[in-house]
């Protein structure tokens, strides 16, 4: 099956330019292609890895990734997907993001010998003069269509302002100078990203006569329409100081039933024959493949030794009630009051909870365990002793689980 096909097949293509012409580049591995991350954070998380997943894909198929850091973008920030503005960032804090973009991505692609390339937006962004731009980049661009585009007209209500405006521009832009100097092609991005997308393939048509093209990812979204890599203390990270390799692997391993085949499929290198052959399994066999899921990307974002221990750890917590990687929390001296700790306390601290309201109410719903014992009494209190030199296992529902030591 050649790759174009295989993308297909898993799931991972929304919307193309040109299918026949994408085909044939990507089939071929006559496709340099670029994909945008615009470095709002230290971390990438879950919703780039889709997105590094089909560079890799790419890459193997002998073609040509370049992954463009948006330095120069940052400096506005996408109003795609977003009710608000983003908050400004400063140089070099914009600087400090890229930098650890790169260590993560090389995780994912091969950046030796011009296999690969990592470019930075502001290269070509900051230096741009403000009339010039207006002049041979403005004038290509029709206001009534970009504000018939998706990503501003979610915004329109609220006020969209004029610094945000201009992100559709840049983002062509990026294109168009991507294609003078390193020859790209081809650029993907999320389903969201289309009419920003757009924008430079017909930017490329007007300023040079060529043709580019784009395809859009399909978005991760769970069964319930809305996007996976959240959870209840916030994003799913690729970096293991924010996300640690157990936490990770518990996030693809807590997924719905209904969404795993689909992740599975989607995101894991599994062959596709292995892949089908799990459609008509159902119960506990979909745990199996939970299990399978988890191990897989765990291994592709930490290492398999990490994905190893993950693993092992969760299935230790489940039959022991304890395990030596799972996600610890350190208390101090400080923390305890008259020597002791109380179980409220204790569930807000380890960050299962935001409150003790929320304690008090899993608590009483019997959904708190420590060491595997159900905790009843909202008042129960826990001295420096109690915590060993192993520590304890704080547990709230079925999936929520802290080693809580004392320093």
């Amino acid at each position: 099956m050649k790759i174009y096909d295989e993308l297909k097949a898993r799931g991972l293509i929304a919307q193309v330019t040109d299918e026949d012409l994408i085909a044939d580049l990507i089939n071929n591995g006559k496709a340099t292609f670029y994909i945008g991350f615009d470095p709002t954070a230290d971390s990438l998380h879950v919703g780039h890895f889709m997105a590094l997943c089909l560079m890799k894909r790419l890459q193997m198929a002998g073609n040509k990734p370049i992954a463009l850091i948006g330095g120069g973008t940052g400096m506005i920030g996408d109003p795609s997907g977003r009710s608000d503005m983003r908050q400004m960032m400063t140089t070099e804090t914009i600087q400090h993001n890229c930098d650890c973009f790169k260590e993560q991505m090389s995780r994912f692609i091969d950046f030796s010998e011009g296999k690969a390339l990592m470019v930075n937006n502001a290269d070509w962004l900051m230096d741009l003069n403000y009339v010039d731009l207006l002049r041979e980049v403005g004038a290509h661009f029709s206001v009534n269509r970009m504000l018939a585009a998706e990503c501003y007209k979610q915004r329109m209500e609220k006020g969209l302002s004029f610094l945000e405006f201009n992100y559709m521009i840049m983002q062509s832009y990026d294109f168009y100078a991507l294609f003078q100097k390193y020859g790209c092609n081809l650029q993907f991005g999320g389903d969201d990203q289309w009419s920003n997308m757009l924008g430079g393939t017909e930017l490329i048509r007007r300023k040079l006569g060529k043709d580019a093209s784009a395809m859009t990812i399909t978005l991760l979204l769970n069964s319930e329409g809305k996007k996976m890599g959240k959870t209840q203390s916030g994003a799913v990270w690729l970096d293991p100081k924010k996300t640690s390799p157990f936490e990770f692997y518990q996030y693809w391993r807590n997924v719905a039933d209904a969404d795993v085949l689909k992740c599975i499929r989607m995101l894991t290198f599994l062959p596709l024959e292995e892949i089908d052959k799990m459609d008509s399994w159902e119960g506990s066999q979909l745990n199996q493949a939970k299990e399978i899921l988890a191990f897989e990307l765990t291994k592709l974002v930490h290492g398999e030794e990490e994905a190893q221990k993950a693993q092992e750890s969760a299935k230790a917590l489940f039959s022991q009630g304890n395990a030596a990687d799972m996600p610890t929390t350190e208390l101090t001296e400080e923390d305890l009051t008259d020597g002791k700790i109380d179980i409220l306390t204790m569930l807000v601290k380890s960050e299962l909870v935001p409150s003790k309201s929320e304690a008090r109410r899993a608590v009483q719903q019997g959904g708190v365990s420590v060491d595997g014992e159900k905790v009843a009494d909202i008042h129960a209190e826990f001295g420096g002793d109690a915590f060993a030199e192993e520590g304890l296992v704080l547990k709230r529902g079925k999936k929520n689980f802290r080693k809580v030591v004392l320093k």
